[in-house]
């Protein structure tokens, strides 16, 4: 007879149903950590503010000091679940290097991605750059009291994000050749992966972080190529070394404006991907040379010599700032000086005392004077200094000034001219004119007698009247 089934009791349906509800528990989706973390390093106005607020979705970004803190709200809509990343901008100031401490610590280490980023507005200065703030990062990590074996596994995780690197696409062929080529370590002669080794400048400086380059204001290519007559061939010089870098460090590489918008997004995808594990399905970008997208574990040394094709005039060993060398003077956005004309008034005193110096008999012009006019006059060339140095010629030009702005009237010799229509001190502007007429009369007769030796050092020109 065929033995019977054993048919399932209560009690091993309740242990059936524990059994499925720990392992959802202990092996179902996570929630979002809240305690990563980016560091953000750089020179000062190379747009770490800006790229920050990029991350944000931020349109106005406050610039501070110091040690900036911020935050990124991360939502994963595929768990229901969001959470904020927190963000270190650190100043570019060197005086500000010991505030790393309260960002990157024992505690904070291995929660830490680390962005480095440049400018294209200053190219010539990219490399001392970069290679200045990992130096000042690496020598703020030798001051941590890391956990030897904490700090070894860092390393070994990054080494390994490299190893399994795979082009996005390639994952269900495991037999394509982009696959295969894609990965950068090297393969031995029976075909098996040698996961032990790293190809050629791959990580030798393994500071155990994640780390991501960021090359901003690439929309100023444009300028460098029109205003200072960059190539094709010093853009991929630049790129070149800037991709061995990234490659020592084991970091990704982002060309990113944030004017016209190129890859600031996708900048966000990586992050979440880097420290979340969100899916990221973009591939490496480097056609467009304002938009370069170098994911880590990608790159090589074989194809970073692509490059090498493009330059004719320059080697890819040359010293960087021999080939991007700095202007000799660049080009500043300055506002213009406001220049306010001088008072009419003020000048026409100015003159007079350069005309009269030494003299004291002679009145400035008041308020509600008449200012004078040379065009129904005639014309006038003063010259200070000729006036000055020439003793025959006050008299005769203090009787035209003082017939002009300082008009007596009757038996009060202090009293201005005033104009007052109807009263019996005003004075007809014709009368004015006609005086003023017959005094540059008298001065061409007595210029006429006297001859160039005069020497007044005024000009006048009788036939102008």
């Amino acid at each position: 007879m065929p033995e019977e089934v054993a048919k399932p009791t209560d009690d091993s349906k309740k242990n059936l149903w524990s059994q499925i509800l720990s392992d959802v528990q202990n092996n179902g989706n996570p929630k979002l950590p809240s305690c990563k973390q980016v560091l953000v390093l750089g020179d000062n106005e190379c747009g770490k503010t800006t790229i920050v607020a990029k991350l944000q979705g931020v349109e106005d970004p406050k610039k501070g000091s110091g040690l900036e803190y911020a935050y990124i709200d991360v939502r994963d809509d595929y768990r229901d679940d969001q959470t904020r990343l927190s963000v270190w901008v650190l100043d570019g100031d060197p005086g500000h290097t010991d505030l790393l401490k309260f960002a990157l610590n024992e505690e904070t280490f291995q929660h830490t991605l680390v962005i480095l980023t440049v400018t294209m507005t200053a190219p010539w200065s990219i490399l001392e750059q970069l290679q200045h703030w990992a130096s000042v990062l690496a020598d703020h990590l030798d001051k941590l009291k890391l956990d030897v074996d904490l700090r070894q596994n860092r390393r070994q995780h990054i080494v390994k994000m490299w190893q399994e690197y795979v082009e996005p696409g390639d994952e269900l062929d495991p037999a394509s050749p982009m696959k295969r080529s894609s990965r950068t370590f090297g393969e031995g002669e029976d075909g098996l992966e040698e996961q032990t080794s790293l190809p050629e400048g791959t990580l030798t400086n393994n500071l155990g972080l994640d780390i991501v380059v960021v090359v901003t204001k690439t929309d100023y290519i444009q300028t460098l190529e029109k205003e200072h007559d960059y190539r094709d061939e010093h853009l991929d010089f630049m790129q070149q070394w800037i991709r061995k870098f990234c490659l020592q460090y084991g970091a990704a590489l982002f060309y990113t404006s944030a004017k016209e918008d190129k890859n600031c997004d996708l900048l966000y995808k990586y992050l979440t991907h880097r420290i979340y594990g969100f899916p990221f399905r973009t591939p490496a970008l480097v056609v467009e040379k304002d938009a370069v997208f170098i994911p880590a574990g990608w790159d090589n040394m074989n194809k970073i010599r692509i490059l090498y094709e493009n330059l004719h005039t320059c080697k890819p060993d040359d010293y960087f700032r021999d080939i991007i060398v700095q202007p000799a003077t660049r080009k500043t956005i300055n506002r213009e000086t406001e220049l306010l004309a001088e008072d009419e008034q003020a000048f026409l005193a100015r003159q007079q005392q350069i005309l009269f110096a030494g003299g004291n008999n002679l009145q400035g012009p008041r308020l509600g004077e008449t200012p004078i006019r040379s065009s129904p006059l005639g014309k006038a060339t003063l010259d200070g200094s000729k006036v000055v140095s020439s003793p025959g010629g006050e008299g005769v030009l203090a009787n035209f000034f003082n017939s002009l702005l300082h008009k007596k009237t009757g038996s009060s010799p202090g009293n201005s001219f005033v104009n007052k229509p109807g009263g019996p001190e005003s004075m007809d502007k014709a009368t004015m004119r006609s005086d003023a007429a017959a005094e540059l009369d008298r001065l061409a007769r007595g210029g006429k007698k006297s001859g160039p030796s005069s020497g007044s050092g005024v000009d006048f020109n009788a036939s102008d009247c």
